[in-house]
């Protein structure tokens, strides 16, 4: 490997530490003032977790051989503790050590994600409880099926979906945005709905600051996924840009013709809705490709964040319908509108592709969304049970800045 391409890789893993100070102020800014530190906590307390049980035992659950050979988790006891990693091996390229780095951002940024769904009431300690069992059962395991790819000569078998399916997904729409979505979807239905809900963002400057950050750090996201300072990756950088762009359009669109104006938290939340979708689907469509996820996100998750008040779910920042529903629609743009001549060579039915895509697709969309919402849910009613994980009313009315962290974020409180 080329130094040119280890130095864009390491760049692109800076750019992805970004994302959480960036989510942090993009969710906190969703929030009332009483609750925005509890969130940066709850945020940026995802990557120490996750770090720590990548060192233990996630990087083999993720990128390990296959228990059995059957593709469903990695062998945890092959890379614990990371044993032989400080080795160089002299390729002067990315050895595993940064690989595992790098993983770590991805599933940090998953479970942080998922924090949306228990936004002002989640006792801290059990969502650190919560966030070590759910990446060990939920997130490594899906992550292993998507991301690890089998070696024939070796003997090496990698997850079912990537191998046995063939499922195309660039970066993470199914192990990172679906499964983030509907986790956040299941963890909000046991927690319940908010005593004292916000129904209006308190600094909508800081959530066009997390927003902006959070597509900064998005061109490592799924250029780093490239593997190097090559043409994949200025492609998918260039994708990344035009779809996250058409996004907005798209969600501005239809907020207009719903509500009858557009919105500064709209243009936010369809250049995420964007850049969700084109995840999945960077490598796998064309320019114009890239504008048409862009704008069916934007569409789609606006229309679809109206659902939670029809359910009466308590997804807060809409985790769900951005990143689960978002993710679901660029990854069914590969079926659709996939370009042959883009680098992934996938041809969309609607361009003459075989049909097979489209199954190959659906089982991936089914089998993450269905294993992700019963693991959380079984999760969260388990603990709940047992070590009772929501704050009591007293608490949520204080508002968790002071009741749990004994701080506030500004001087005057709601």
């Amino acid at each position: 490997m080329p130094q040119a391409d280890l130095a864009w890789l390491l760049a692109a893993f800076a750019l992805v530490a970004l994302m959480f100070p960036g989510l942090a102020l993009y969710y906190g800014g969703l929030l009332g003032t009483k609750n925005v530190l509890n969130m940066f906590m709850m945020v940026l307390s995802t990557l120490a977790v996750t770090a720590v049980l990548y060192v233990l035992f996630g990087y083999g659950m993720v990128s390990g051989n296959s228990v059995a050979g059957l593709g469903l988790v990695g062998n945890p006891f092959e890379f614990l503790g990371m044993n032989g990693f400080e080795v160089d091996d002299g390729s002067g390229g990315a050895q595993p050590i940064y690989w595992a780095a790098f993983f770590v951002l991805f599933g940090a940024i998953t479970i942080a994600i998922v924090a949306s769904g228990a936004a002002g009431r989640m006792k801290f300690g059990a969502w650190l409880i919560f966030a070590a069992i759910w990446l060990t059962l939920v997130y490594f395991p899906i992550a292993h099926w998507v991301f690890t790819y089998s070696d024939e000569e070796t003997g090496y078998v990698g997850g079912w979906l990537r191998n046995a399916v063939h499922l195309h997904d660039f970066a993470g729409g199914t192990a990172v945005h679906m499964t983030a979505g509907v986790a956040a979807l299941a963890l909000a239905l046991v927690l319940g709905k908010q005593k004292t809900p916000q129904t209006k963002p308190h600094n909508l400057p800081l959530v066009i600051l997390g927003a902006g950050i959070l597509w900064f750090g998005w061109f490592g996201f799924n250029g780093g996924s490239a593997a190097g300072a090559n043409f994949l990756s200025q492609y998918v950088v260039m994708t990344t840009l035009l779809s996250g762009c058409a996004g907005i359009i798209g969600y501005l669109v239809v907020e207009k013709i719903r509500d009858g104006r557009a919105t500064t938290l709209g243009l936010a939340t369809g250049a995420i809705a964007g850049l969700v979708g084109i995840t999945p689907s960077a490598d796998a469509v064309n320019p114009l490709g890239a504008l048409v996820v862009g704008i069916a996100s934007g569409a789609v998750v606006c229309w679809a964040i109206t659902w939670k008040q029809k359910w009466q779910v308590d997804d807060t920042l809409d985790a769900f319908a951005v990143h689960g529903i978002g993710g679901i629609v660029g990854t069914l743009c590969v079926v659709l509108i996939g370009a042959g001549s883009a680098p992934a060579g996938e041809v969309g039915i609607l361009f003459g592709g075989d049909w097979s895509i489209l199954w190959r697709e659906l089982i991936a969309i089914v089998a993450t969304c269905t294993y992700a919402f019963v693991m959380t849910y079984a999760i969260a009613w388990v603990m709940n049970k047992t070590m009772q994980i929501r704050v009591d009313e007293e608490t949520e009315h204080r508002g968790l800045d002071v009741a749990l962290h004994a701080e506030s974020a500004y001087a005057a409180s709601e």
